[in-house]
């Protein structure tokens, strides 16, 4: 079985579908870059804000990089700079410059 399904999962008991924020994000890269599952910009997008929503700081980033460059959702330069001050309130220096060159 691979990462893919054992992070997917059939039904309740994966781990994220449980709510493990880590789980989630590492589902959205894998859909993002096509590692053993088809790659699927949306399917990242929807795994990746579960783990952002938790306040995974590298998922908020990820999302706001999402928004800026439309890969997934449609281009948002207001939600892509939320995500960005989200992760930067926290500490995060890539999501810091980013708000500092806007």
């Amino acid at each position: 079985m691979g990462l893919a399904a054992v992070l997917a999962g059939a039904g309740s008991g994966s781990a994220s579908a449980q709510g493990d924020a880590v789980a989630q994000f590492t589902l959205g890269t894998m859909y993002d870059t096509g590692q053993g599952v088809p790659q699927d910009y949306a399917e990242a997008v929807r795994w990746t804000r579960l783990a952002a929503d938790q306040g995974d700081v590298i998922a908020q980033y990820y999302l706001g990089r999402r928004y800026e460059t439309g890969e997934g959702v449609p281009q948002d330069d207001a939600e892509a700079m939320r995500w960005y001050r989200l992760a930067a309130e926290q500490g995060l220096a890539l999501a810091q410059v980013n708000l500092g060159v806007r």
